[in-house]
């Protein structure tokens, strides 16, 4: 199979997704296959809740309409151009997919089958439905697919390389297990803002959008800022006010009762607004409901900071001329070449 059937595969596959968005599930006649499978995947949309009680409507929709967009004949062109592709023999690759956010182990799905190889995937608990079904829609599209995406609950057997996401705990597990095996083994991360004081309500907007997104679960969420002394958290909070309607979630609202609760019988500093507490913290991964923040006096104190923190920050968002700075509202809506980790998946794949 050529690499470009494999492209023309996976944009058929985000035609197909487009019809699922947050403005609405509506069926287009021009869709591939969408007699066997439009049904199927609107069925799984409303049961996702069933299996995962963070997997509401509106945030499955947001991630199938975010993957087809970026599944388009351009950007997979762009991505894959960078690399050079050779005819070998195609290597086996597990990989071992989190589950905090919809289709979240999608990308590494993607890159082991653009770059020619076959995916043994163990999917979580926690998001197991989507993914067998788009594999199943590529087999439609593109029956060369066929024997090459296979998964298991089983302990994981005959392959040639992993990738494998979780926390800092599963990582020392997966470096034990798979450390014989060439391997991408991704821990925790978390995602940061910097705030000057000078954003606009715009931006301060479209920050709420990358705190709250998946209800902050993602590694691309930001649950820290960074603000200079004195800074004005009532221009924060009258920015993300739109954002309110998230405290009427249950999910939500539990973990913010319960850890406002933890944080006042500890006697903590709060500041709240009804659906967001800011607590002064030198952590990164803050509790749901709860954005850490942590003041600055210079330019110069930032820079070090992130320098002894790279790895633990995910992505960064600021107007600071800080390298691969993420615009505000845009951490949830990644390129398919912003790789996680900063670590390159298809260049580790084509070296095999």
């Amino acid at each position: 199979m050529t690499l470009e059937n494999r492209i023309n595969a996976f944009v058929d596959l985000g035609k197909f997704l487009s019809q699922f968005s947050v403005d609405g599930i509506k069926k287009k006649d021009d869709i591939l296959h969408n007699d066997l499978f439009f049904d199927s995947l609107s069925m799984l949309i409303k049961r996702a809740k069933e299996s995962n009680g963070w997997f509401d409507d509106d945030n499955v929709l947001f991630a199938l309409s975010s993957w087809s967009k970026s599944l388009t004949a351009d950007n997979l062109t762009r991505w894959t151009s960078a690399y050079s592709f050779t005819d070998t023999t195609p290597k086996t690759i597990a990989i071992i997919m989190a589950g905090n956010i919809p289709l979240v182990g999608f990308h590494d799905f993607l890159s082991v089958l653009i770059s020619g190889n076959k995916v043994l995937g163990k999917l979580s608990s926690n998001d197991k439905f989507f993914l067998p079904l788009i594999a199943k829609y590529l087999e439609y599209v593109e029956p060369q697919f066929k024997g090459r995406i296979n998964f298991t609950h089983k302990k994981l057997e005959n392959f040639d390389a992993v990738i494998a996401t979780g926390s800092d705990n599963t990582a020392r597990y997966f470096e034990y297990y798979f450390g014989k095996h060439p391997s991408i083994i991704r821990q925790n991360r978390n995602s940061a803002a910097i705030l000057t004081g000078n954003e606009s309500e715009e931006e301060l907007a479209g920050l709420g959008e990358d705190i709250f997104r998946y209800y902050g679960l993602g590694c691309r969420s930001v649950s820290k800022l960074f603000v200079p002394k004195g800074y004005d958290f009532d221009t924060f909070f009258n920015a993300i006010f739109k954002y309110g309607d998230i405290i009427n979630y249950n999910k939500y609202q539990n973990n913010y009762d319960y850890n406002k609760a933890v944080y006042l019988m500890s006697l903590f500093k709060l500041q709240e607004n009804g659906f967001l507490m800011l607590k002064e913290d030198a952590s990164y991964a803050s509790p749901i409901a709860t954005l850490f923040y942590e003041h600055y006096d210079s330019e110069e104190f930032i820079k070090n900071k992130l320098h002894d923190d790279i790895e633990k920050i995910q992505c960064l968002v600021t107007n600071l001329p800080i390298k691969n700075a993420v615009k505000f509202g845009d951490t949830q809506q990644p390129n398919l070449w912003d790789y996680a980790d900063d670590v390159d998946t298809l260049n580790f794949l084509i070296s095999l």
